[in-house]
C-alpha cells in the first residue's frame, strides 16, 4: 500500500460518532474519525513501514499521524525525524502516544525523553515523560538508570501541580509507570503518589478522570504484576 491507498482506506474508516468523540478529547482537523480497530486493519496488510509512516505523519492528518506512530519502524526512525514529529504534534493524542511509542523503542530514547522534558513547550515536555514512562515499561531494570528515574519520580513530586496541563497527566503516568515497571523505585512511586494525591487536569468536554497514582500501582502490587515488563508501549 501506498499514501494515497492508506489515505483511501482511511477516510472510508471515517465513523462521526468516534470524530465527535475525538473532538471532545481536543482533536483538530484534518481527521475522519478512524477506531484504534480499524486503524490496526490497515496496519495488518502495512506492517512497520518505515517510509510510509513518515509520509503518512507528514500529511497532519490526525488518524494518518496516529497510524504512523503505529507503522513506524523504530530502527530505522532517526533522532531528526522524530524531532520533526514531537514538533509537528498538535494535540496529545500524538504528544503522548503516537510519538512517544516509537521513541520509546528506539536505542536513542531515554536520552531523547530527558531532553524533551526540558522543552517549555506543553506537548514537547508531555511528549517527554511518556516517553519515559514508555521506556521504563519494556527496558529490563538492569538496562535502565534507576538513580535517574529515582530523582524523576521526586521531581515529579515537587512539581507536578505547578506544571502545564498535559504535563500534569502524563507526570502523573510517569508515577504509575515507575511503580509498576520498577520494584526496586515502587515504594518509593506510591509515597510520591500520596504526596501528590490529586492532580487536576483539564480533560476537554468529556468524563474522563486522572487516576490517582497510589491507587493504580497498589492495584499492579495486588494482581503481582509489579516489574512485568511489555514488549511494546504501542497499543
Amino acid at each position: 500500500m501506498n499514501k494515497q491507498d492508506v489515505m483511501k482506506e482511511l477516510e472510508a474508516y471515517g465513523d462521526e460518532r468516534t470524530k465527535n468523540t475525538l473532538i471532545k478529547h481536543g482533536a483538530q482537523e484534518p481527521f475522519f474519525g478512524v477506531k484504534v480497530a480499524d486503524l490496526k486493519k490497515i496496519l495488518k496488510k502495512t506492517k512497520k513501514n518505515h517510509e510510509l509512516s513518515l509520509e503518512l505523519y507528514a500529511t497532519g492528518n490526525s488518524d494518518a499521524m496516529y497510524l504512523a506512530g503505529l507503522m513506524a519502524d523504530e530502527t530505522k526512525i532517526t533522532e531528526s525525524q522524530l524531532e520533526t514529529w514531537v514538533d509537528q504534534a498538535y494535540w496529545y493524542y500524538l504528544s503522548e502516544y503516537a510519538v512517544p511509542w516509537v521513541a520509546a523503542e528506539t536505542s536513542f530514547g531515554f536520552e531523547l525523553g530527558l531532553k524533551w522534558i526540558e522543552d517549555k513547550r506543553e506537548l514537547v515536555q508531555d511528549a517527554g515523560w511518556a516517553t519515559l514512562s514508555g521506556y521504563a515499561s519494556i527496558q529490563e531494570d538492569e538496562n535502565l538508570d534507576i538513580e535517574m528515574y529515582r530523582t524523576l519520580l521526586h521531581r515529579v513530586g515537587e512539581q507536578i501541580h505547578s506544571a502545564q496541563n498535559r504535563v500534569r497527566f502524563a507526570m502523573n503516568s510517569f508515577v504509575i509507570a515507575v511503580g509498576s515497571y520498577i520494584e526496586s523505585l515502587t515504594d518509593e512511586a506510591i509515597a510520591v503518589g500520596d504526596k501528590i494525591g490529586k492532580v487536576d487536569v483539564t480533560l476537554g468536554s468529556t468524563a474522563c478522570k486522572v487516576p490517582l497514582a497510589t491507587e493504580y500501582v497498589n492495584k499492579v502490587i495486588t494482581r503481582g504484576s509489579v516489574g512485568k515488563k511489555r514488549k511494546t508501549p504501542r497499543c
